[in-house]
């Protein structure tokens, strides 16, 4: 796609195959995951590599595992059955065997397979637990993992099948057939056979041992990747959609006195105050605001301009919220059953920690504050775009010939288009329960559901807040000679090394890709004071 200024935009990053470039080293050592390291692997190919300490405590752990299992105790997935089968006790020669059963049972997946960068994201994610020492799975599991992350192999995941309860099961088995040479594989942009790629990379299928099946599926993996990569995401486009709403204020001369920090010190919501602040500091300077101080009829703006901190404010609250879950799940360990203690004194653990409420609720409510910060962007859009303000300067759709031109007509139902579909990806998966595994999972989280829908959501919202960027960029040049605020026209300029100003009618749609590629990219960000 070939923007207005002969550039190509990306319109989506995340739909294209992962590019190596020089990579950096994560080592992983039992510490939680950052952020910035997951997207580090997810996009940008670093190299994961198994820490020495990390492989010592993994070894004995399963030593003591084994040892307990070999005193004649049933442990779960161990020397059972697995969900309703778990009566069932095995014989010794049968445990490697189920663990590869479990894997092909399992693998029941359906429907588009995910983006190579959220599998890459899964996979790291899920190294990282089974390096904490809990799940008796040998080193050797892990570095397999690690090899086919650092050669550029990839199974492939269809994206849906998971209930988000007993781990992402179907969507992890997929990734657990892929490290024992079966099922599909994405290796140097071509699609095959498992088996092949891993033999043109120089890389064996591993041989699972017990319990290593049930540690490779009965995690919150696929969640917690989508979840990081969503909120990675959404920083970006907080940061993009504060210079948008800026440039909306001076764009359609609403009054800056909204911003007092003495309104906002007295509603005492966090999120508001970090909001009024930052939007106060990209418009420092601005030579617009004081030129229509003063006898201006107008008394009060439109909420989308006057309430913008306080709407702002709560989708930041939300976003912190569901940061925070995200990133303390990066730290997690989410199989079951757990092994605590060391070869000599080791005690088997059987919990829930698969369970994928936490980040079920946290992607729900992400997804409601991302309808609105879409919505009263696309309300302010509408507003510049109406002609009703005469105040404003602005013409109607921003034609510079109204009638033989339509200007920015049709953005804005592009935008409500966008907020409609927002709307329906908002309904709360986590409470629509079904129960699984005749009646012993009974219930669930849906958590898969509400990740995959905030992927969607974060796309959308992204091409929201570029529709909005487009029509205030357009909105300020009509308040020329005049110049906003030092950050503003930084991101003014932002938009303008992508996009010319609008003269002729021409087709929004490569304006609007180039800017979302742009908010993708996170260049807006240093536009803005730092929230997060």
């Amino acid at each position: 796609m070939t923007n207005s200024l002969g550039r190509v935009a990306q319109s989506d990053r995340s739909i294209l195959a992962i590019v190596p470039t020089t990579p950096s080293t994560l080592v992983l050592d039992g510490r939680p995951l950052s952020l910035d390291a997951v997207i580090s692997v997810a996009r940008s190919a670093a190299v994961v590599e198994l820490g020495a300490a990390s492989a010592q405590r993994l070894d004995e752990s399963r030593r003591g595992m084994l040892a307990h299992a070999a005193a004649g105790s049933a442990l779960y997935g161990i020397n059972t059955g697995f969900g309703s089968f778990s009566h069932v006790r095995l014989a010794s020669d049968q445990l490697a065997l189920l663990q590869a059963n479990l894997i092909r049972s399992h693998s029941a997946g359906v429907g588009d397979p995910l983006e190579t960068e959220t599998v890459r994201a899964m996979m790291v994610i899920l190294a990282a637990s089974l390096a904490r020492g809990h799940s008796g799975v040998r080193p050797a599991l892990v570095e397999s993992i690690c090899a086919h992350l650092n050669h550029g192999l990839s199974p492939i995941v269809p994206s849906r099948g998971s209930v988000g309860a007993s781990g992402d099961l179907a969507p992890l088995a997929h990734v657990a057939q892929g490290l024992i040479g079966e099922g599909m594989m994405q290796f140097k942009g071509q699609v095959m056979r498992a088996s092949e790629a891993q033999a043109a990379s120089g890389i064996a299928p591993i041989r699972l041992e017990e319990k290593e099946g049930l540690a490779l599926i009965n995690g919150t993996h696929l969640m917690t990747a989508l979840g990081a990569l969503a909120i990675h995401d959404t920083q970006n486009l907080l940061h993009a959609a504060l210079a948008a709403t800026a440039m909306g204020i001076d764009g359609c001369r609403g009054a800056s006195s909204m911003l007092d920090a003495r309104i906002h010190a007295a509603r005492n919501q966090p999120g508001q105050i970090a909001v009024a602040a930052a939007l106060r500091e990209l418009l420092q300077n601005s030579q617009i605001g004081p030129a229509h101080a003063q006898n201006d009829p107008r008394v009060q703006d439109p909420y989308s301009l006057r309430a913008a901190p306080q709407v702002l404010g709560a989708v930041v609250d939300a976003f912190q919220f569901a940061k925070r879950t995200i990133t303390n799940e990066l730290g997690a360990v989410t199989d079951n059953p757990l092994v605590f203690g060391s070869a000599k004194a080791c005690e088997v653990l059987s919990g829930a920690n698969f369970h994928g409420m936490p980040l079920a609720i946290s992607l729900d409510l992400l997804r409601v504050a991302l309808c609105h910060l879409a919505g009263i962007g696309e309300r302010r859009i509408y507003w510049a775009l109406s002609g009703h303000d005469k105040e404003s300067k602005l013409p109607a759709h921003l034609s510079a010939h109204p009638g033989m031109r339509s200007g920015l007509m049709i953005v804005q139902y592009t935008a409500a288009a966008l907020c409609n579909e927002l709307r329906t990806l908002a309904y709360p998966s986590s409470v629509g329960n079904i129960s699984t595994c005749a009646g012993i999972e009974d219930y669930n989280s849906m958590g898969a559901t509400s990740a995959l829908q905030a992927r969607d959501a974060v796309r959308l919202t992204r091409a929201v807040v570029a529709c909005e960027l487009l029509v205030m960029a357009e909105a300020i040049e009509f308040q020329r000679p005049l110049l906003s605020g030092t950050g503003v026209e930084h991101a003014h300029h932002r938009v303008r090394t992508q996009v010319m100003r609008l003269g002729e009618d021409r087709s929004p749609s490569p304006d609007i890709a180039a800017i979302s590629a742009m908010i993708l990219d996170g260049l807006f960000a240093p536009c803005a004071a730092t929230l997060f």
